[in-house]
């Protein structure tokens, strides 16, 4: 492990990522529908090996998913939030509760558990503010170990990157 060379970047599941692999990532975070001779041919690899580093990196866990990358107004979404919630009680029970019943909710597009004055910041995505309204009153205030709700509306966005700055 200490000999190592430094452009090597470990990752989990002990996966060593080269820059070639890094190359694979930056390219596929812009266009995940590149073929995967036009893959080739920008990294530099003729498509077999091309094709087994990314299948490495699927199979590895690195790669997740390829999603499409939806305007949330051009399907009706016109208001986007963020919500702090505090629970009740910040103990394993309450949290678990909280992350089930959440997972239930689809306008909630991201939940993370953070630190500081609230438990948890949701991004919730709704047509308008009184699908917003009828969705806190109705689903996300009535989850019993919620305590309390803080709602911040996004007036705009300035960047929404879905790219991860790859290291190395």
């Amino acid at each position: 492990m200490g000999n190592e060379p430094s452009s090597t970047m470990n990752i989990k599941n002990n996966i060593k990522l080269d820059a070639t692999d890094r190359k694979i990532l930056e390219i596929l975070q812009k266009n995940s529908n590149i073929t995967n001779a036009q893959l080739a041919k920008e990294i530099g690899l003729s498509p077999a090996p091309t094709l087994e580093r990314v299948n490495k990196l699927e199979t590895s866990g690195v790669i997740r998913s390829y999603h499409a990358v939806i305007d949330p107004a051009s399907v009706g979404l016109g208001v986007s939030t963020f919500v702090m919630a505090s629970l009740k009680g910040h103990n394993k029970e309450n949290i678990n509760k909280f992350i089930t019943a959440i997972k239930m909710v689809d306008e909630v597009v991201e939940c993370h558990h953070i630190t500081g004055s609230g438990d948890f910041i949701l991004k919730i995505v709704c047509a308008d503010i009184a699908a917003y309204q009828q969705l806190m009153l109705d689903k996300v205030s009535n989850i019993e170990v919620v305590d309390s709700l803080q709602s911040m509306v996004i007036l705009s966005t300035f960047k929404d990157s879905k790219s991860l700055p790859i290291p190395g």
